[in-house]
């Protein structure tokens, strides 16, 4: 498989989306729901609820880790934002979903310090949301090594491009 990388930079933001056959409703428990979560990303516990600290573990990460995330908005169905620190940095993530006549489109933030790592970051929010995606319709999960070192091209040019100008 080849997939296709969609993510832009935007000033300091990455953003990716994905389109849903689903309502609103049913999408934003794919990103909340923890057994829903666990089939793409990983499962989390704790007291989820604005300003609150969840446990969140990357199930499709070497180790299987887990790590602290704080909640910054909750909005259902519509926005979910959240933050982590970790030995790479800190990640601010920002999750909209708009729905139009039963289609929902997910758009996918993260809010940069910096655009130095983008192209290793880039590929991974596509393979993420591509499990997403995958999970969401019953279908088989992507392969990691179809996205990264293919997809670093794409988001570095789009680094190099916003330091030309």
């Amino acid at each position: 498989m080849s997939p296709t990388p969609t993510g832009r930079l935007i000033g300091d933001d990455l953003v990716l989306t994905r389109t849903f056959r689903a309502p609103v409703a049913d999408v934003w428990a794919s990103l909340t729901d923890p057994a829903r979560t666990a089939r793409w990303f990983g499962p989390w516990q704790g007291d989820a609820a604005p300003g609150r600290t969840i446990k969140v573990q990357m199930a499709y990460e070497e180790g299987t880790p887990w790590m602290d995330m704080t909640i910054d908005a909750c909005e259902p169905p519509r926005r979910l934002a959240v933050s982590t620190v970790d030995e790479h940095g800190s990640w601010h993530l920002d999750m909209t979903l708009v729905e139009s006549a039963g289609v929902t489109e997910l758009r996918f933030t993260q809010h940069l310090t910096g655009t130095e790592g983008v192209g290793e970051v880039g590929p991974g929010w596509e393979y993420y949301l591509d499990a997403l995606a995958a999970s969401h319709d019953g279908q088989p999960a992507p392969d990691f090594d179809d996205y990264y070192p293919a997809m670093k091209e794409h988001f570095e040019a789009q680094r190099q491009r916003d330091q030309a100008v």
